[in-house]
């Protein structure tokens, strides 16, 4: 059965952000799917979801400063990828639905008009030094993951990542399109937006994201103690809790002994070499330090001047024995 082509649901001309906002809380947008099936580095599915269920806005990254270099390079990129594979790019200035799946949305950075290997897309990526290791086996999984998402909602066959990285770095890399990697990303996207559409919060992962959104859902306690004593899968969860805490510090522990060893032999060496490893144990500068308790003490109407509320937040704490 021939496939229908993707929805042309709203187009992307002079719109602005609250629209923008609007028409990305309706579905799973290409940069969402990552996060949607719990592989993305920076966003677990249950933050996403706040977003998604109108519980938490998402962040405005329009003052980032990686973001503000990719959205600025992206053209030069683009432009650079036309040139070395003598291909035709135009951009595609709406927000795609996939026909059969209706929260599936993409908006691509190209279109590629190949003259011979049929139309396929391009995904544009900027990449710091720091991040290049990331990219030395090919497209990060987050990444393929978005392009997995586009390729689901368009249709199209293939698409080529073109990455700058460090600045000076380019590279490019070609994604197929992949029926069995394609619907099971569907089913897994499938399986978040019910979590949406009937208000279920996903799973903690584990992440700082999921801790985040936690501290959001729950922002502050009642003041009520709960009794589990007989629960027993509250004690297993307890339980395993305290045995990876334990596993933790005593982990900790032989990391600083390990350590304190290292600076026991370097002694008055600034460092060590072994091999292609470097190891410091450099001095500090010296810097000047304000004694804030000393300035309250003396000046406290001064230090009331500039006092600024801070809210509080909610510790985890682990108490045994009475």
């Amino acid at each position: 059965m021939k496939r229908r082509n993707a929805v042309r649901l709203v187009s992307t001309k002079d719109i602005s952000r609250h629209e923008w906002l609007n028409v990305r809380s309706g579905g799973i947008g290409s940069s969402d799917a990552a996060a949607s099936v719990g592989i993305s580095p920076y966003k677990s599915p249950l933050e996403l979801w706040l977003e998604k269920t109108g519980r938490q806005e998402a962040s405005n990254l329009t003052t980032n400063e990686a973001v503000f270099w990719g959205t600025t390079l992206e053209h030069i990129i683009a432009t650079v990828y036309a040139e070395r594979t003598g291909v035709k790019i135009r951009r595609l200035n709406a927000v795609l639905q996939h026909p059969e799946y209706p929260f599936m949305l993409a908006n691509l950075d190209r279109v590629v008009q190949h003259p011979t290997d049929n139309n396929g897309i391009l995904e544009v990526k900027t990449a710091g030094v720091n991040s290049a290791r990331f990219w030395e086996e090919g497209v990060p999984d987050s990444y393929q993951c978005q392009v997995l998402h586009q390729l689901a909602v368009t249709g199209r066959q293939w698409c080529d990542v073109a990455v700058l990285i460090g600045g000076q770095d380019f590279r490019m890399y070609r994604i197929t399109r992949d029926e069995a990697k394609i619907a099971d990303l569907i089913q897994r996207e499938e399986r978040f937006w019910h979590c949406v559409t009937e208000n279920i919060p996903p799973e903690v992962d584990g992440s700082e994201s999921s801790g985040r959104a936690l501290a959001s859902m729950y922002p502050s306690d009642k003041g009520d103690v709960i009794d589990y004593t007989d629960d027993v899968g509250m004690n297993k969860l307890f339980s395993d809790y305290w045995a990876c805490r334990q596993q933790r510090e005593s982990a900790e522990v032989q990391e600083e002994l390990l350590k304190q060893k290292f600076q026991e032999r370097l002694g008055f060496a600034s460092g060590a070499v072994l091999g292609d490893i470097r190891i410091s144990w450099r001095k500090s500068k010296d810097s000047i330090m304000t004694d804030f308790k000393k300035l309250a003490d003396e000046n406290p109407e001064l230090v009331k001047l500039y006092e600024i509320p801070k809210p509080g937040i909610r510790r985890f704490l682990v108490q045994i024995g009475k």
